[in-house]
């Protein structure tokens, strides 16, 4: 019955492959039980044959997964084969047959990366995103794969693609060799990627041989061109000899106190939670910490007992700049109402410190988020508004020195998780290339 199955897969007889289940149901499951050998769906997808290996990955996923005694899989064989109906008609089935892995871990993203197929390449991206994270044996991704096969159209489109998704992470990742995608660039003589890489890259990142770009220009310069020294110089690229040692591994990382950020996802119980209770625990948060946020500085636009709707006639010209207590019989409109300064000071101490402690939380759980630069510049100018809606109502100017006070104290808070983030990613990307590697 193998042999049958296998000469209808050649022809594409999908009729022929009922009739032999039909006979023998479990045929398809003894093909699934052997590791490594040419399966019907690896000789219809090599002969080309749409319809048929779509039945057969319909009926037994698996044996999409399958390598053959020469590690491809059917995906492989037909991209190898030009077969790119079939290979999108597979992605209707499962889009995570993108990231099956043949000889060298090489998947079919690499495949396209590597031949320049950017039609497939980006149809591959858009129904398997995370397949841009897979790595060859030799840690390789789709960009070095790309620049060093001197694709640099296949390059762009993966460069627009992880700018547009943000992931320009990816851009520092490094291979085997300690290699990011700007040490190829520069050793193969690909100025064009240079220029893009540059603003997502460290330029003096050093690979396993303590190179950096510039090291490798300065070894190989008479074979180069000049262009590539320019582009360097203006990118202030140094060679490893005038760095500073600041590398670290990640047995340093593990020894170090824990950062503000791991604090925070410890504390709010996200770490060894899944993606989407990680998730519904931040919208609780942010949702009690708005809530304050709103009910405080709503206090201080509507301040128990109001405003003065009129000036005491006492308070006029020259005057109005005296000291004024609301203990005085003297007042001034648009002032606050309250019984003296000492109510004041308290209402102004703990409705700020209620104000500015929820502003830090939200930073602190959005820390690390898209678009945190932009939030934390609007919670400053929020702060800067809460301060002056705040001086301008106080009834007298003695208590401005309490606001200066804890107008410094909340510009100090509201900026610890901006440079809490700095740091972390800092960290973090020191680390990257030795997590992977033990992963």
């Amino acid at each position: 019955m193998e042999q049958s199955l296998n000469k209808s897969a050649g022809c594409g007889d999908v009729e022929a492959l009922y009739s032999i289940l039909s006979a023998d149901p479990h045929v398809l499951d003894r093909f699934d039980q052997i590791s490594f050998v040419d399966n019907p769906l690896h000789i219809a997808a090599a002969a080309g044959n749409t319809h048929f290996a779509m039945e057969i990955a319909t009926l037994k996923p698996s044996l999409a997964w399958k390598l053959n005694h020469l590690g491809f899989s059917p995906m492989h064989l037909a991209l190898q084969n030009g077969h790119d109906q079939l290979v999108r008609a597979m992605l209707t089935i499962d889009s995570e047959f993108v990231r099956v892995k043949a000889k060298g871990r090489v998947t079919p993203l690499h495949y396209v990366a590597q031949i320049e197929d950017v039609d497939l390449l980006v149809d591959f991206l858009s129904v398997c995103p995370s397949s841009i994270e897979d790595l060859t044996v030799q840690c390789e991704n789709a960009a070095h794969l790309a620049v060093k096969n001197y694709r640099f159209r296949a390059f762009e489109v993966l460069l627009g693609w992880l700018k547009r998704t943000n992931k320009e992470e990816i851009l520092k990742w490094k291979d085997e060799d300690g290699n990011t995608v700007l040490h190829i660039a520069t050793d193969t003589n690909q100025p064009k990627v240079m220029k893009s890489v540059i603003p997502y890259i460290n330029v003096n990142a050093k690979n396993l041989s303590g190179l950096t770009a510039e090291d490798i220009f300065n070894f190989k310069r008479d074979s180069l061109g000049r262009e590539v020294g320019k582009i360097l110089r203006r990118a202030k690229a140094k060679r490893a000899s005038e760095l500073k040692d600041s590398s670290i591994t990640l047995a340093d990382y593990l020894s170090r106190d824990l950062s503000l950020m791991e604090k925070r996802d410890k504390r709010l119980g996200i770490v060894g939670k899944s993606q989407e209770n990680s998730a519904d625990l931040r919208n609780i948060i942010l949702v009690v910490a708005i809530l304050i946020a709103t009910a405080t500085y709503q206090a201080v636009l509507s301040p128990p007992g109001g405003y003065w709707q009129e000036t005491s006639p006492l308070v006029t010209g020259e005057n109005t700049n005296t000291f004024i207590t609301s203990n005085s019989t003297h007042f001034q409109a648009g002032k606050m109402i309250l019984g003296s300064d000492t109510y004041l000071i308290l209402f102004y101490i703990f409705n700020s410190l209620a104000f500015y402690a929820s502003l830090c939380t939200i930073l602190t759980v959005i820390s690390g988020l898209p678009y945190f630069t932009v939030l934390f510049i609007s919670t400053s100018f929020l702060i800067y508004a809460y301060h002056f809606s705040l001086a301008g109502t106080f009834p007298s100017v003695r208590i401005s020195r309490y606001i200066s006070i804890m107008y410094a104290l909340a510009v100090t808070a509201a900026a610890i998780p901006q440079m809490a983030v700095a740091n972390h990613e800092k960290l973090k990307s020191r680390v990257d290339y030795d997590k992977r590697r033990l992963g």
